[in-house]
Formats: structure tokens, sequence, C-alpha cells
């Protein structure tokens, strides 16, 4: 797997920005820690001082210094919370009064937020503070501020864990990404290279499966399936195109041999015969094609005409058509329909499946036999049943007997082998099923629609 296609890859962009994501949200949650957690209480903390300052500076300008003085000190023995600091630095920059071991010499800015010595405890500690730095009348200085060491302790465990996360974040995400890549590619590789066997002829190729039943087996079983499909058609194809070819010869021998009878014959009557003849052949040819072109526009998944079907009445009148043939071959004619069926469909196609059926089992059954016509309900369905007690179809060859232009060994009936080619076809083009059972003796064709 090289650099190059890894950084096309999908899977890689999408682990960047699901990163970029998380650690966005894990920015976002810090802020907001951070908002809460820090900079709120450093603005309680100014305002306290602002308060607090405000209070010794009217002191000083009502009382004095030394009344300064004393409340400075009064304000470090009262506290109870944060550490209080002060500074107050007489015009000289003499110290006067103080709790604290080191401050700006010069004044740079009325709020100053630095670390410095601190001997308020009896020892000296290093605490963070926020201070206010005022200038009092007659040159005086005055630094007032209040402790904010656990709000330093806090940024900065905010700030570690913002720049330890993202990092991490990073890393992994990265590592992450990787092995996600490569394990997806490696999955896609085996669709890929089964898609490339089909690309250069190979239809037996298909998608080797991982065993885990994920969403890529899944999917892997699913072109499976459909390379298979895709197999099986092509063979089908190739089968009716040999069929095709084998099918045309002998009537299309058959007419050029008439044509040419016909472009030397002298008699008038030979000249009617041999041109009927021909005329015979050419509408076999045609009836043929024909059939083949109503396959394959069923096969093709066109839906016109649909409406309600009364199917009780087609079957009524399929038996009355087909019911001289029958007396014809001495076949005894029954029939059961249960009445008000009724499915949704194209009629004229539901009426020339029924007549194929019935036009197969009559030219199949021997003469003294049976044919039987049934609709009926089953289990919220319609079902279409023709019987015969003919010789019937092997297990083995029902499924072939489906396919175009198929004919059993030794079958004398005439015919092009379409009829249930077209039966199939138009019973998959309603949605319905097609089974061929053995009615011991003869055959059962039974079309169910579901309703």
């Amino acid at each position: 797997m090289n650099l190059r296609r890894v950084l096309k890859s999908l899977t890689l962009r999408l682990t960047l920005v699901y990163m970029a994501l998380f650690t966005g949200s894990v920015g976002l949650m810090l802020g907001v820690t951070y908002v809460a957690g820090v900079w709120r209480p450093l603005q309680e903390v100014e305002a306290a001082i602002r308060a607090d300052s405000a209070r010794l500076a009217a002191i000083y300008a009502t009382q004095g210094r030394d009344p300064l003085i004393r409340a400075l000190e009064a304000r470090v023995a009262a506290a109870k919370g944060r550490l209080p600091y002060h500074v107050l630095i007489a015009p000289g920059g003499a110290v006067v009064a103080a709790n604290l071991q080191d401050w700006p010499e010069i004044h740079a800015g009325e709020w100053i937020r630095y670390e410095f010595g601190t001997y308020a405890t009896g020892t000296e500690e290093e605490h963070e503070a926020v201070v206010r730095d005022l200038a009092l009348p007659g040159g005086y200085r005055l630094l007032i501020g209040l402790d904010t060491e656990d709000l330093d302790e806090r940024e900065d465990l905010i700030f570690e864990a913002l720049s330890w996360g993202a990092g991490m974040s990073l890393v992994l995400g990265l590592m992450g990404g990787l092995i996600m890549t490569y394990a997806v590619s490696h999955r896609l590789e085996r669709i890929n290279r089964a898609a490339r066997a089909v690309i250069a002829g190979d239809l037996s190729g298909r998608v080797e499966l991982h065993g885990s039943d994920d969403d890529f087996d899944q999917l892997s079983a699913t072109l499976n399936e459909m390379l298979a499909r895709i197999e099986g058609l092509v063979a089908s194809i190739s089968r009716v195109s040999d069929n095709i070819a084998h099918e045309l010869r002998t009537p299309l021998t058959r007419l050029r041999a008439e044509l040419e009878e016909l472009s030397v014959a002298d008699d008038p009557e030979e000249v009617r015969v041999r041109t009927g003849a021909a005329l015979d052949e050419a509408a076999r040819l045609q009836s043929m094609f024909e059939a083949l072109l109503r396959i394959a526009r069923l096969q093709g998944g066109r839906r016109d005409g649909d409406a309600p079907v009364d199917v009780s009445r087609l079957l009524a009148d399929a038996l009355d058509l087909h019911q001289p043939a029958a007396e014809d071959r001495s076949l005894g004619f029954a029939a059961h329909i249960d009445p008000g069926l009724a499915v949704q469909g194209d009629r004229d196609l539901i009426f020339q499946m029924v007549s194929n059926l019935l036009d197969n089992a009559i030219k199949f059954t021997p003469q003294g036999g049976a044919v039987r016509l049934e609709g009926r309900r089953r289990g919220g369905a319609v079902e279409i049943v023709v019987s015969d007690t003919g010789p019937g179809v092997p297990a083995d060859e029902r499924s072939r007997v489906l396919e175009r232009f198929y004919r059993r060994a030794g079958d004398e009936v005439a015919g092009f082998g379409l009829g249930l080619s077209l039966v199939s076809a138009a019973a998959e083009r309603h949605g319905a099923t097609l089974h061929l059972e053995d009615a011991d003796p003869g055959l059962r064709v039974v079309v169910r629609f579901p309703t």
C-alpha cells in the first residue's frame, strides 16, 4: 500500500476530519472549563480588589496615611479566603507598609498579574496574584492584590490538558487512521480484484469473504450474488444465441429450398404450393421472433398497462378457448375456479400465460388423458394451477424447460421451446412464483400471484 494511495484514501480523510472535530470538541470543552473555572473567578477577584482599593483610597483621602496603614493591616488580619497583599510606597521610594517581598519598581499599568514572594504566612512563598497599582495624592503609590495561586494552577492544568490532549489525539488519530485505512483498503482490494477479473472476462471470479459478517462481508456476498446472476444471464444469452442459430437453420434452409424451387417452377399449381410453403416458413420465423421479443421486453422490466384483472373470468375464457382442442384429442378437460379471484397486472399477458400452459398440457397429454385447470386462493395469494396426465418432466429438467428453445430429448411435439419461457417471464413480470411439480402421473404447473 503506497503512500500516495494512503493519502488519497477516503478512510484517512474521514479520520482527519474526525480528529479535527474531536480536537475541536475537546478545545471547546476546555474553553468552557477555562471560562467557568478561571476567567470568571478572575473577574470576581478584580471586582473585590476594585472595591477594596476604592475603600482604602477613600480612607487615605479623608484620614491620611496612618489610618490607611492600620486599614491595610486590619485587612490582612481579617482575611478568611484569598490572601490579601499590599504595598504602600512613599514619594521618595521608601516602603511604608508591605506584606510582599518584591513588586514592579515602575508603574506599568493599573492591573498586574504576576508571581512574587510573600511573607504573609511567616515564611517566604511564591504566589500568583492579581494586583491593582494606584497613584495616591501626595506622591504615594498603593498596590492592592489578592492571591490567585489556585486559579493559576487550574489554568496551567487546563492548558497542559489541552496541549497533551491535542498532541495525543493527533498521534493516536494518525495511527488509527493508518490502521483503518490499511484494513479498509485491504478489504476493498478484494472487491477490486474480483471486479477486474470480471472486466477481463472471467465471470467465475468471486469476492473473498472475511467471515466476520460485517458490512464488507454483506456487501461482498451481495456482489457475489450479482456476479452469479450475471454469469447465469451471460451463459443463458450464449445458450439462447446457439439455440437461435440452431432453430433458424432448419426453417431458413426449408425457406431457401422452397424459393429455389419456386424460381424454376413453371406449373401454376406448383407455384401456388411452393409459395404457400414459403409463406408458412416465413410465418413460423415471424412467430418465433415475436415470442423472443416479447420475452425480452418482459425480462427488461417493462410494466405497462397494469390494472385490476378478474382472474376468475379470465380462466373461464381460457377454458372456453381450449375446450375444442381438448375434445379433438379426446381429453378430459375439467376446471374448478373460485369466484372473485383478482390480481393487479396485464390481463392480455396473464391470458397468454394461461393459454400457453393449457396448450402445452393439451399437446403433451396422450389421447384419453385429462387436463385440469384450477383457480384458487391459498394463504392470501391467488394460484393458477394447470395439471395433466402426460409424461411429465423429470425433477432435474424442470429448471431447464423454462429456458428459451429448450426441448427434451426425443420430444416430437411441434413447437419452438418458447412457451414455458414466456410463462416464466410473465410470472416474473407480475412478481409471481412459478413451480413445476409431479402430478403423478403428469405435470402440475402452479403460478402463485401475491395480492
